[in-house]
């Protein structure tokens, strides 16, 4: 499906005579007596709509309340979500006139790509995209779409669950690891990317041993390029949750850690990674000089409080205690 230039210069003049004509001024709505909103005898708040957004409303109001479904009607339901997006009302009563006449759903699409352009993270709007689409049986256009809203904004949180529930609906997942790739190319720190790198394998494998292996060189490779990016930090313990032996006893891992450690880095993940590993470890009595004993990780709570991440203080005071409990009191007072 195309969004063509002649498709959204419909709309657009569309929109341009709502914004000239009111509805009360025109002669094919004269048989219509609008219904005025009522707000009570005497609103607390009384909003100044503009007289464009109540003459529509009035109007909407009394087809919804005469539940005319016509092609009219259907227009003014685009013009009502044009002046409020966000309005639940308009668009139901909208998807109602469309299965009752029967429209072209493959121009409501089109028409929904023409608003979504000032309205990408309405969620009204995403949600009757998705019903279309269900409707419609066909989501050939929806990766392509996404993928363009996700060009001008890589965190738009509407457009990735969107992507999500058409992938799962439609067993799209083919190629969403190369996507998701080609993303982590452009921006490493993007998160929503790496958590559809999750939701991917999620979906589609059991944390074979072989794909766990795959994805901690894969994140620790990104590590090795921004060492202080805490989404490949946040992967690596996702993906080590689904590994029996945990993050605590995998030598990739430590490795890293003790590597990173060993040439003076000292990031927040960095720091909380051995810190997670130290508490996993604590019964293996791991030797005192060890980056894992568990006396480091008292030590690296400290560091963190009172010079890497002072912001959270409090935090790393807390998961100091948390793990003086948790060892029993067998470390000695750092």
């Amino acid at each position: 499906m195309s969004d063509s230039s002649d498709d959204e210069s419909i709309f657009d003049e569309a929109f341009k005579r709502s914004k000239r004509i009111f509805y009360r001024d025109r002669n094919e709505w004269r048989d219509v007596v609008p219904v005025p909103q009522d707000d009570g005898p005497e609103p607390i708040v009384s909003i100044p709509y503009s007289e464009k957004f109540k003459d529509a409303f009035d109007y909407f109001r009394a087809v919804l309340k005469s539940g005319e479904k016509s092609q009219r009607a259907l227009e003014l339901t685009l013009d009502c979500a044009n002046l409020n997006p966000a309005n639940y009302t308009v668009w139901t009563y909208r998807r109602e006139i469309l299965k009752s006449l029967g429209s072209d759903l493959e121009k409501e699409l089109k028409c929904i790509n023409f608003l979504m352009k000032k309205n990408s993270k309405n969620y009204q709007l995403w949600h009757h995209r998705q019903v279309i689409v269900e409707l419609l049986k066909d989501p050939s256009y929806e990766l392509e779409f996404t993928a363009m809203i996700l060009k001008l904004d890589a965190k738009n949180y509407h457009a990735w669950q969107h992507r999500q529930w058409v992938i799962r609906t439609f067993n799209l997942y083919d190629k969403e690891i190369e996507y998701v790739e080609e993303l982590l190319l452009e921006d490493v720190r993007n998160n929503s990317a790496w958590n559809q790198r999750y939701f991917v394998l999620d979906n589609t494998t059991k944390f074979e041993p072989e794909i766990i292996d795959r994805e901690i060189d894969f994140a620790i490779s990104k590590i090795h390029i921004v060492k202080g990016n805490e989404s490949p930090w946040s992967y690596l313990k996702g993906i080590l949750m689904n590994d029996p032996k945990g993050l605590g006893y995998n030598e990739k891992v430590m490795k890293l850690c003790q590597q990173l450690y060993s040439e003076g880095c000292r990031v927040n993940h960095l720091l909380a990674c051995i810190i997670d590993i130290c508490q996993e470890r604590h019964k293996e009595n791991d030797p005192p000089d060890s980056l894992f004993n568990v006396d480091n990780a008292l030590k690296l709570c400290i560091d963190l409080a009172d010079k890497y991440d002072v912001i959270r203080k409090k935090y790393w005071e807390f998961i100091s205690d948390q793990l003086k409990e948790s060892f029993n009191e067998c470390s000695t007072t750092v």
